[in-house]
């Protein structure tokens, strides 16, 4: 009865028609066309994880994949088409939504050389009423079993950009298992800075290493043996293995959606001859800002806009990582941008010279809806200064806790009505929150500090939620007004006394992993738990729980 009164009203005002005649161009008609190419997936497909031996730098080992390619699958998704000003009534008739995703995540590992058992997160994706499906093992849901299946069923009514998916268990995306996702928004108030954004322009920047995983846990440092950029690279003494090839066309502008993929490097991405215009960072747009090199650290993902404007000819990409002695010889950290009409074969474009330098802090949100509560250090709802350390047992701590695995999932752990740090395992890493406060992480460099968390800077990553970045790396100044907003930053160094800043509401009930994205250090315990509401969480999540999931953990012998 309210939704026919209100739509009588909205008829004597003639605004019905205005929805109805709008609403027509809500449909899929009018959305971006999603790929039809191989190995491009749409938000409803299966994903089969396996072992497959690939030699993307020339040199051959066993891998751990999704869908048998490095890197997996593009998943592409859509976020809903609104193009005018939504009446109240829309809410009622047509809940706002993107595209449903039902990812069936199969696991078919069989070598025993790593690790079999599995799960899948996806990056950025804020799991709104979903927490159990953020694919988070021992956190959100117990691992994947050989020959078993998990099937992840989300939403995401209110997120478009460039995001990611990886295994969230031990360090098994290091073997592979990682590939990118993207949700396109047919609205993008920046569409007209760019004519191309398709399965094309994305790229995807890892480290590679020739050894399986579990052999590298104690190999300090844990040096890669090359770089990839879209899966493909070469590495020092080896063959001259293909390298990925963008293809460009004179005059026109492409949208780069790159994503750092690394499991410990981190990269300084150029392309010769080209400036890069940023626009997104972690899926928050971004007002343009011009650089020439982008730095870009374990888990972020950028978009930048790249002019087609040079002669035709062949360019290199570059994607030099942090680790010492690192050298473009030979095609080494590099890909190639190829323009219509170039000759196939090697780029002969020097670097440089690099003059506007990326500065985190000169990146504001596009559409800013400000940072949440008091303006002003310390003035959050909920204050917490977080310390990292690495002990004598050659562990990573977060105020003097390191992170060991809970024998059941801290969401299992809720549902069966743990809410209090004293109650919830691992003791002294769940950090309990109130519902919609304001949360402020204080994070000081520490890594010249004897016992300090040593080998960053590191790139730290909150699942279920963007944060506003009031103080970046590099930067001893704190911005309430307008900060980056993304889901993983740097930690700087303490050189130039760094002392990283963030603030979030708790507006997302559910256990939320907070750790270094570098990931053997997240193996060795740099991480602690946000558990947001817990009681609320509880309620919330046993009611869209699928029955499956805690069978995933029954199966195993895991039970409260």
């Amino acid at each position: 009865m309210l939704i026919m009164h209100t739509l009588a009203r909205l008829l004597a005002l003639g605004l019905v028609n205005i929805y109805l005649v709008s609403a027509t161009s809500i449909g899929p008609q009018f959305r971006r066309a999603l790929s039809k190419r191989a190995n491009v997936l749409g938000p409803v497909s299966t994903v089969e994880v396996v072992n497959k031996v690939i030699a993307p730098d020339g040199f051959p080992r066993s891998t751990v994949l999704a869908g048998g390619t490095f890197p997996g699958p593009l998943i592409q998704a859509q976020k809903v088409l609104l193009t005018f000003p939504r009446p109240a009534i829309y809410e009622l008739i047509s809940p706002c939504k993107g595209d449903e995703f039902l990812v069936n995540v199969v696991n078919l590992l069989n070598d025993t050389s790593m690790n079999v058992t599995t799960s899948i997160h996806w990056h950025g994706i804020f799991q709104h009423q979903s927490n159990w499906a953020d694919g988070t093992a021992f956190i959100t849901q117990c691992p994947i079993q050989p020959n078993g299946s998990f099937l992840h069923k989300f939403t995401v009514p209110d997120q478009a950009g460039t995001y990611w998916y990886h295994s969230h268990l031990s360090v098994q995306y290091c073997d592979g298992l990682r590939g990118p996702l993207v949700i396109y928004d047919p609205d993008d108030p920046l569409a007209d800075m760019y004519d191309v954004d398709d399965e094309s322009t994305v790229i995807m920047l890892s480290d590679w290493y020739h050894l399986p995983s579990p052999q590298l846990y104690n190999s300090i440092p844990f040096t890669p043996d090359s770089t990839l950029i879209n899966g493909l690279g070469r590495y020092p003494g080896g063959p001259a293995s293909p390298l990925a090839v963008v293809n460009v066309t004179q005059g026109q502008r492409y949208r780069f959606r790159i994503i750092g993929a690394s499991c410990d490097a981190w990269f300084n991405f150029t392309i010769d001859g080209h400036n890069m215009t940023i626009i997104e960072a972690d899926g928050n747009e971004v007002e343009p800002v011009v650089v020439d090199s982008l730095p870009v650290y374990a888990a972020q993902r950028y978009s930048v806009i790249v002019t087609a404007d040079q002669p035709v000819g062949n360019y290199w990409i570059r994607a030099v990582s942090d680790f010492p002695n690192q050298t473009f010889d030979g095609g080494l950290n590099s890909a190639i941008l190829r323009y219509s009409g170039a000759p196939i074969e090697d780029p002969t474009t020097e670097p440089g010279p690099y003059v506007l330098p990326f500065d985190e802090s000169a990146l504001h949100p596009l559409l800013a809806s400000g940072v949440p509560g008091i303006p002003g250090v310390g003035n959050a709802d909920v204050n917490i200064n977080i310390i990292t350390g690495f002990n004598a047992e050659g562990l990573f701590t977060m105020n003097n806790y390191t992170f060991v695995n809970p024998p059941l999932p801290v969401l299992l752990q809720i549902l069966s009505g743990a809410h209090s740090a004293s109650q919830l395992l691992p003791n002294g890493s769940i950090y309990p929150l109130p519902l919609n406060k304001t949360v402020e992480l204080s994070i000081p460099a520490t890594d010249l500090t004897p016992g300090g968390a040593v080998g960053g800077p590191h790139p730290m990553h909150l699942h279920g939620h963007a944060f506003d970045v009031v103080r970046v790396a590099g930067n001893s100044t704190y911005n309430y007004v307008n900060p980056v907003r993304r889901d993983t930053v740097s930690l700087g160094t303490q050189a130039v006394n760094d002392n990283v800043t963030i603030r979030f509401s708790t507006n997302n009930p559910g256990p939320w992993y907070f750790h270094c994205h570098i990931d053997w250090h997240l193996h060795d315990g740099f991480a602690v738990v946000m558990a947001e509401a817990p009681s609320v969480a509880e309620a919330q999540e046993s009611k869209t729980t699928p029955g499956y999931w805690y069978q995933l953990c029954s199966s195993q012998g895991i039970d409260p």
